[in-house]
């Protein structure tokens, strides 16, 4: 492969980047900018803000999402299984059978370790 076989690809790059920039820089171009302390301020149903509006959330939030994810992408495999089920045979359902031992083992070790308490 030479470069000049990736040529296209670079001037899309190109292309696209350079579209990006002007869209994203026409607002503050051509559209009207005042800011004042009272626009700048976190916006909260009306209702003057309560402490800082960027705070640090806590690390289970993430850890309940991330557990929310991995869980729910292992459970999305048993649909093509489900479909496909009788034309696998035993094999299918072994392979599913050790699938879903895994799966159970990694939830009940979560449950274990109080990855899914809420305090």
């Amino acid at each position: 492969m030479t470069v000049l076989e990736f040529g296209p690809v670079a001037a899309l790059l190109v292309i696209a980047s350079a579209l990006a920039l002007i869209i994203a820089n026409s607002s503050r171009v051509l559209g009207p900018h005042r800011p004042s302390y009272r626009k700048s301020v976190p916006y909260e149903s009306g209702m003057k803000p309560i402490g800082p509006a960027l705070r640090r959330l806590p690390v289970k939030f993430y850890l309940v999402a991330v557990l929310f994810i991995i869980f729910d992408i292992e459970v999305i495999f048993f649909l093509p299984w489900a479909v496909s089920m009788r034309d696998l045979g035993v094999y299918g359902l072994a392979v599913m059978a050790v699938f879903t031992v895994i799966l159970v083992v990694g939830f009940v070790y979560e449950w274990k370790k109080g990855g899914l308490e809420w305090e």
